[in-house]
């Protein structure tokens, strides 16, 4: 059943939408893959995870932690156009969440970032276009692409200015999806993502998001570094509410072509961040140092969402406040430090 954005809202997810279908999800065993594919499973769809598992990115088999025999699973690289074209066939959806997440990582290797963030997120298109135009494709994209902001909040009619390789190869693959939508009919949406957080993320470095590094060093007993005066404010989505988002984009016809920002209600300054996650661990302490000058000249300073628009046209709204968010997080990796080391 497919739902217009008249009638559609959360409750649309009690339906039958996903319940037998078959689902891909690229970068299946990472942070957002893995959730997602725990939330697919509740709703009755036969879930495909595709992970190159790469050491550097943020597969890890321990997601499917109590679900691993509910799964398929294939160790491919989405780099790998072969690979592609025998686990698109047949498939009703596509998670495309696969990617380099790394900002200082594209910078110190562009050419990498530019195949798996840019190249491979064309030959997908294209593999689908050709063997399988049927299916429906929500595309992870990321904040990143808007740059050092113009104006507060930042809504999806700003210009788009990356600071660094990463968000400029992300703004590409983001809209090869929208005009594969526009000229070829191969339905596609984005969700630009903001700062997402929740178990299953990588934690052992910054490679995926700051937080994480962040609560790795908590449960470690080491001081969070805080870089320069701490004031940049951000807002944060928890991956359950992320999740939602991407269920709710992929059941409705209405979103292909179209690109939406997430985001809250909270923002916070980093400094007030570390100071409530401090809080909520009930121990802990941290330390303002000087930005790293690699760091600062890719820096965007304060940034938060306009997401008004997904709100109007798919009744989404994050429900889970940052404190709340945060402690289950904690929780969830006070549980399981050992496999995330």
């Amino acid at each position: 059943m497919m739902f217009s954005m008249s009638m559609l809202s959360m409750s649309a997810l009690d339906q039958d939408a996903y319940r037998h279908r078959r689902v891909m999800i690229t970068g299946g065993l990472g942070f957002i893959g893995s959730n997602l594919a725990r939330q697919l499973l509740e709703l009755g769809a036969e879930v495909l995870l595709v992970d190159s598992l790469i050491p550097e990115y943020g597969g890890n088999l321990f997601n499917l932690e109590g679900v691993e025999s509910r799964v398929r699973v294939n160790v491919a690289d989405v780099r790998d156009e072969y690979s592609m074209r025998y686990l698109v066939a047949g498939q009703d959806y596509l998670f495309n969440l696969a990617g380099q997440t790394s900002h200082l990582d594209s910078m110190r290797d562009p050419f990498t970032d530019l195949d798996i963030n840019c190249r491979s997120q064309l030959s997908i298109l294209e593999v689908c276009r050709k063997i399988n135009p049927g299916i429906r494709i929500v595309f992870a994209s990321t904040r990143q692409i808007y740059g050092v902001p113009d104006y507060l909040p930042v809504d999806e009619r700003h210009l788009l200015h990356p600071t660094d390789v990463n968000g400029i190869n992300k703004m590409a693959g983001e809209r090869y999806h929208i005009v594969y939508n526009n000229v070829y009919g191969l339905r596609s949406c984005a969700l630009r993502l903001t700062n997402t957080y929740g178990p299953r993320m990588r934690i052992k470095d910054a490679r995926q998001t700051f937080l994480g590094w962040w609560i790795f060093q908590i449960l470690e007993g080491r001081p969070i570094e805080v870089f320069g005066n701490g004031t940049q404010l951000r807002d944060f989505n928890y991956v359950d509410d992320v999740v939602t988002a991407l269920l709710l984009a992929g059941i409705c016809d209405d979103m292909y072509g179209h690109v939406f920002n997430l985001g809250s209600e909270e923002f916070i300054s980093l400094r007030d961040l570390a100071e409530l996650l401090v809080e909520v661990n009930g121990r802990g302490e941290f330390h303002q140092v000087p930005f790293p000058p690699e760091r600062k000249v890719i820096d965007i300073g304060d940034y938060y969402s306009d997401y008004r628009k997904i709100r109007e046209q798919l009744g989404w709204v994050p429900t889970v406040p940052l404190r709340e968010g945060l402690r289950r997080t904690l929780e969830y990796f006070q549980r399981h430090i050992d496999h995330y080391r």
